[in-house]
């Protein structure tokens, strides 16, 4: 009888018919390894691997930063196996200048955000992802998104309790006598009324971020890279198939490097305000290996131009005398040793045409040329800058402009240097008639970027037809709840409206390399990524640097270009053009 049952048992699979299949098969073949070879003839009939397991800890970024660390552990052939996991980048808004308690609750706030995702993960998105495929992105993303918008609703019901219970116990405000106006006296001046002309439009509030959002993005993005590791093919192919329904591209474009090359603190003693970061964009000519090699030969110029400027009574000058330094004063410390969390050198400059012509100075002493061999972009960070007491930007110490005087000094300062093919950040994103007018001004010769001034990245996907401002393109950051379909959905609209895609790295960064995939995969003209160093930088540069490799051997690397959108000359109405930027409460 337990004979008939196995033989039933394995007919109904079809394992003697297989196994004959795979014995003819192998024979003329005579691997070394027979049964690593008919091991392999027969896992293309088991199951397909499931998820049975998401294991979410707590770690650090690249600057000590509490973030989320999501494992993929998946059912492969029966038993249970760890696939691959990321980690998170972690991203603030609190600006350099910010107040120690301001800095302190955003800390805490954090912290609270970390384990609570950290729970999500090992609590409820395990048990709704256990037995999902790990190929089944669309299934795992509208699972997280559908969770995500439960937990918002939750969260919106305990604030209207909490703001209801408050509003019983807290005592109606006692009405307040109306201001006496002052009266004219006899014979004295009228009292003068002042005016506020043209008031800049208030700031908007910053997107709220709900505790533990860090989960649905870690989630998303840990079970793509199962997907691609199960598919056995590299993360970006995985993600620009997810992006052209499953069709292999024949071609693919590197991104081009924002390479940050000094990080001008808005808090130093020096002037100048404006600039926040100066990156270099090597020409499309090149190579991006190429372009890496470059771009370390300017910064190691400019980093002898900056301390030969210095003055500093080193050593080195002594030795060239003979003498030796018997001095008790101490030499001041080397003024570039600092880096910054982008990964670049921290240095202060009291003018913008002060930093760029030592840019310039610093090309030209390696038979470089600035506009040709290569290009700058600035964040300008534009929101940082603006004194709402005044009500306008203060770009140098002391020395202030409105909006429409912001977009007159950019105007002149692209015709001054053309080698400036980026702004990003250049008005803050309420002021949205100057981002219009820069457009048309400028769009034709220099890409105008929105970073901090675009709104966020789900908003950006639920409100397609946002019309009011433009811009050139937009930085996009996998943070919070961010899913790997949401870049996907998101790219492709702004692909159809004319825009760039930038990928761009967070504050705080770790040695994740997914991002760099994903921008190659998502098709991103340009990856902003911070300085060549600090090792969770450089590993994203050296991923990228692999990627290239590869893609040439396979023949499908494609040559980037540049190409600018003229706002000006374009052949649709001004109201259809497509823009970014988020359209006005209205009242």
């Amino acid at each position: 009888r337990l004979r008939r049952e196995a033989a039933e048992y394995y007919q109904g699979h079809r394992v003697p018919e297989r196994m004959e299949e795979a014995l003819n098969t192998l024979f003329p073949l005579r691997p070394g390894d027979l049964y690593g070879e008919l091991a392999n003839y027969f896992s293309k009939f088991s199951k397909a691997p499931v998820i049975c397991k998401l294991v979410g800890r707590k770690v650090l970024d690249g600057v000590g930063q509490p973030t989320l660390e999501v494992e993929i552990y998946c059912t492969v052939k029966n038993y249970e196996k760890r696939i691959c996991s990321i980690v998170m980048a972690s991203h603030s808004q609190i600006p350099e200048n910010a107040l120690p308690e301001t800095i302190e609750a955003d800390e805490k706030e954090r912290n609270d955000s970390v384990h609570t995702a950290v729970e999500w993960v090992n609590e409820s998105l395990t048990t709704m992802l256990r037995d999902l495929e790990s190929t089944d992105q669309c299934q795992a993303d509208k699972t997280l998104g559908e969770y995500f918008a439960n937990k918002v609703e939750e969260k919106k019901e305990i604030q209207k309790r909490e703001e209801e219970e408050a509003a019983k116990v807290t005592p109606a405000p006692a009405s307040c006598p109306p201001t006496p106006v002052p009266k004219q006296k006899k014979g004295g001046k009228p009292v003068k009324k002042v005016v506020e002309e043209n008031p800049i439009p208030p700031a908007e509030p910053a997107e709220p971020v709900l505790c533990g959002s860090l989960a649905i993005g870690g989630a998303s993005l840990a079970i793509a890279k199962a997907g691609a590791t199960i598919s056995r093919v590299p993360l970006y192919l995985y993600i620009a198939l997810l992006k052209h329904n499953q069709k292999p591209p024949k071609e693919m474009t590197l991104p081009l490097p924002m390479v940050t090359l000094l990080n001008c603190e808005k808090s130093s003693p020096t002037k100048l305000k404006l600039v926040k970061e100066v990156m270099l964009i090597p020409s499309v000519e090149l190579s991006l290996k190429q372009g890496i090699e470059r771009i370390q030969d300017i910064q190691k110029e400019m980093t002898r131009l900056l301390e030969s400027s210095g003055k500093m009574p080193g050593p080195q000058a002594d030795s060239k005398k003979g003498k030796s330094q018997s001095s008790s004063k101490k030499a001041p410390p080397p003024p570039l040793k600092r880096i910054s969390h982008l990964g670049c050198l921290t240095k202060g400059y009291d003018n913008l045409e002060q930093l760029l012509l030592l840019m310039e100075k610093a090309c030209k002493n390696i038979d470089l040329e600035l506009g040709t061999d290569m290009y700058l972009a600035i964040n300008c960070a534009a929101h940082e800058l603006m004194d709402y007491d005044k009500g306008k930007y203060e770009i140098l110490t002391g020395t202030f402009k409105s909006p429409d005087e912001m977009v007159a000094m950019y105007v002149e300062m692209i015709n001054n240097f053309p080698f400036i093919i980026a702004l990003i950040d250049p008005l803050r994103k309420e002021d949205r008639e100057q981002w219009s007018s820069i457009c048309c001004a400028l769009g034709s010769k220099c890409y105008l970027i929105a970073e901090d001034a675009a709104t966020d990245t789900s908003k950006l996907k639920t409100d397609q037809n946002m019309n009011i401002a433009m811009c050139s393109g937009v930085v996009l950051k996998y943070i919070n709840q961010t899913k790997v379909s949401d870049l996907i959905e998101l790219t492709g609209i702004l692909d159809g409206q004319r825009h760039i895609t930038i990928l761009g790295s967070p504050d705080g960064e770790s040695l994740d390399e997914s991002l760099v995939d994903l921008a190659v995969g998502l098709g991103a003209r340009f990856l902003k990524l911070g300085g060549l160093s600090r090792g969770e930088r450089v590993a994203k540069y050296n991923r990228l640097l692999a990627i290239e490799e590869e893609l040439a051997a396979n023949g499908t690397l494609r040559e980037a270009k540049l190409d600018f959108i003229d706002f000006a000359g374009a052949s649709q109405p001004e109201e259809q053009l497509p823009d970014v930027l988020p359209a006005p409460e209205q009242d």
